[in-house]
């Protein structure tokens, strides 16, 4: 993901978001590891320096970050002094999970969800 603020926008809203410090490659390069994968954070001018054209930051409309959680009305409390953009409050949805949208700084879809029992 290319972010087109400077280097602390991803930290300052991630770090909290995840739970987790991020691991820094240089001044335009961070990770966050999660159980299930990294999410890669990459200043918009380092990505454009070495994928030239690959990414515009704040345009984008079409993925969504998604994040399994425990206990989707607790971060959904605990987020309220860190996400600025809801979408959608904490809701069950037809497919069998409980979800939070919002966006984050550069204006990415994020969904932090958890599943829900069927019922029979």
């Amino acid at each position: 993901m290319s972010h087109k603020r400077g280097r602390e926008a991803p930290r300052e809203f991630y770090e909290p978001l995840l739970n987790r410090k991020a691991k820094w490659s240089g001044q335009d390069y961070a990770e966050f590891p999660t159980p299930a994968g990294v999410l890669a954070i990459f200043s918009a001018a380092a990505q454009e320096k070495y994928i030239p054209g690959s990414a515009k930051p704040a345009t984008n409309r079409s993925v969504i970050l998604e994040f399994k959680v425990t206990d989707v009305d607790a971060e959904y409390r605990r987020l309220q002094p860190v996400v600025k953009t809801w979408l959608k409050p904490p809701t069950t949805q037809p497919w069998g999970t409980r979800s939070i949208y919002f966006r984050d700084p550069d204006e990415n879809l994020v969904d932090f969800y958890s599943p829900v029992p069927v019922r029979k």
